[in-house]
């Protein structure tokens, strides 16, 4: 059943008692930020439809956890650390707002809430809490009023937390998955189904390769090896074909035995070629390869020529007048970076009830084919077009097409008309004599002929984004860019350059709750005056108080900061007077 907070704060919460210490210390703006708006930013009920409506005992408040799952990206702690933050580090209490002494989740609690947003495809729930939160703040001044926004986008590489392998080793992995999956099929211990059935070799624990008592330096061996691998792949996908024969078509142990065995076959017909003499390793990549069966999900990737990765892309929009993070996906590693760009602008429309007048991005967005598809939608994207070059010869961009007229002009100054093809192929043609009188023609043809030039499907596009590109109000746009620049900088140093856990699903919660504290830490450098309230107030209570020793205890802790006087000194003196008196301290 659903637990709720009520909106009151206690008279002896951490964040009343310890509110000016904390808020006193370096560094520690954002805890006082939380400890003040944390009724506003998340609610219970927002999470309502994760919990049973009328049965069971009450959970821990789910906007409690949602506020721990903040700090602890905050703070890049493991579950158990966060355990023992909120146990016992007071900036974390002042920010929950519990009792000193309260233990208020087990790690094992925060773990189930968090796979519970996932397994609800409530990923983004903690983000779009907060940016409604930080959005509606914009709006009423603190970061500007303008419903229509300018979106910079941008991608960055995330690094799969699965197990990269070779090829031996995948198969290795992926028979032992479709033999664990045999195995609980037909009600039989893992170990004893393999051994009956010959395959030891690759559930017991050990690396497969290691196992191999094979000379490596010899070609022979290697592939009577892996032949033999093989061999064991296609009985067990034969096996496989005849246990989902007895089974219920759509079941669950058919559906968990397809997988299996077409994660299997996949890294057959990825990885290995048939041959008349034998099975061999496939030379080069395949498309889409499966790297990892710990998470299938991860894929070979780069951002550049020379730098590579293996696992995801995060894709981000950042507004340009707010710095605020409006939407994020995650793309395979190697998805092209443009892939979802015009979902995550239509996120950022829905989230914040506003409307994207333009798209700013760089050379990775700047496709015909991209620029075709925001021009379908009515969008305006503003991106670099990639430098053309040709090898030292004139390139195309040295050359005048003039769509309208059907016609070419060359450095030279010859002009043709002879546009041929279609589609991809179409193309201006120049005449081979032509060319073959041309002072120019060392610096532009290389082969026999005339010149020839491309004309791209999106060609006019193109051609518009080149000219723009080329005026003094480009560089405006270039430099706005930069914003999603510094947000992808600051989400890199939350976490998100290495994945947390295996699978999209996952990672994407972790990119979702970068993104939250993102735009809640930029949002907390100018939260007001709270503090300062709060020490008033408390002045007033602790001459009201009373004289016991634990009233007094609180007036020392909570009285107003007086010049020359060391907060931290009766902070430490409270600290010492509590564990005299409470037992295992």
């Amino acid at each position: 059943m659903l637990g709720t907070r009520s909106p009151q704060r206690g008279l002896f919460d951490a964040d009343t008692v310890y509110g000016e210490y904390v808020a006193a210390g370096e560094g520690t703006s954002f805890y006082t930020f939380l400890a003040q708006h944390r009724h506003e930013i998340f609610r219970d009920e927002d999470f309502a439809e994760l919990y049973c409506r009328d049965n069971g005992r009450r959970s821990v408040p789910p906007s409690l956890l949602a506020l721990a799952l903040v700090l602890q990206t905050y703070t890049r702690v493991s579950d158990e650390e966060a355990h023992d933050r909120a146990c016992f580090d007071l900036r974390w209490k002042v920010a929950l707002g519990v009792g000193e002494w309260d233990k208020p989740f087990a790690k094992s609690t925060l773990q189930e809430f968090r796979a519970q947003l996932v397994l609800h495809q409530r990923q983004a729930a903690i983000f779009q809490e907060s940016l409604k939160w930080v959005r509606t703040r914009a709006r009423q001044g603190a970061l500007g009023k303008d419903k229509q926004v300018r979106l910079a986008l941008d991608t960055t590489a995330i690094l799969g937390r699965g197990a990269v392998k070779d090829t031996y080793n995948l198969l290795g992995d992926s028979i032992a998955l479709v033999v664990e999956a045999l195995a609980a099929q037909a009600g039989e211990e893992v170990a004893a189904w393999a051994e009956r059935e010959g395959l030891s070799r690759y559930v017991n624990g050990d690396s497969l390769k290691g196992q191999l008592d094979i000379d490596w330096s010899d070609k022979h061996q290697r592939e009577r090896a892996l032949q033999a691998i093989v061999a064991d792949a296609d009985r067990l996908l034969e096996l496989v074909r005849q246990a989902r024969e007895q089974l219920e078509a759509g079941s669950l142990e058919d559906k968990r035995l397809a997988r299996m065995a077409g994660l299997l076959a996949r890294v057959l017909v990825q990885d290995i070629e048939r041959r008349p003499s034998g099975a061999v390793l496939k030379q080069g990549v395949s498309k889409d390869r499966v790297l990892s069966m710990t998470d299938p999900e991860m894929r070979h990737g780069r951002k550049s020529p020379a730098w590579r990765f293996d696992g995801f892309k995060a894709q981000v929009a950042v507004d340009v007048d707010t710095q605020l993070v409006t939407a994020v996906a995650v793309l395979p590693g190697n998805a092209p970076d443009a892939e979802q760009a015009l979902d995550v602008v239509d996120q950022t429309e829905q989230e914040l009830d506003c409307t994207v007048t333009e798209v700013l991005a760089d050379a990775a967005y700047g496709a015909g084919a991209t620029r075709q598809a925001f021009a379908d939608a009515g969008r305006s994207l503003v991106a670099k077009v990639g430098v053309i070059s040709n090898q030292g010869s004139f390139p195309k961009t040295d050359f005048q097409i003039d769509l309208d007229a059907g016609s070419c002009r060359c450095p030279a100054g010859e002009m043709t008309f002879d546009l041929r093809g279609a589609g991809l192929n179409r193309r201006f043609q120049f005449a081979a004599e032509v060319c073959g009188a041309c002072r120019l023609r060392s610096q532009c043809v290389r082969g026999q002929g005339g010149r020839t030039i491309s004309v791209h499907p999106q060609e006019r596009l193109l051609q518009a984004a080149r000219a723009f590109q080329a005026t003094p109000v480009f560089r405006e746009y270039r430099a706005r860019r930069q914003t999603v620049e510094h947000r992808l900088a600051r989400l890199v140093q939350l976490g998100i350059r290495q994945a947390r856990y295996r699978g999209s699903a996952k990672v994407l919660f972790q990119v979702y709750l970068a993104a939250a504290v993102a735009n809640l830490t930029l949002a907390a450098t100018g939260h007001g005056v709270f503090w300062p309230v709060l020490v008033l107030f408390w002045a007033l209570v602790a001459g009201l108080w009373g004289r016991s020793s634990r009233s007094a205890t609180h007036r020392r802790s909570a009285a107003p900061a007086v010049p020359g006087l060391d907060l931290r000194f009766f902070a430490h003196d409270r600290r010492l007077s509590l564990a005299g008196s409470r037992p295992g301290f």
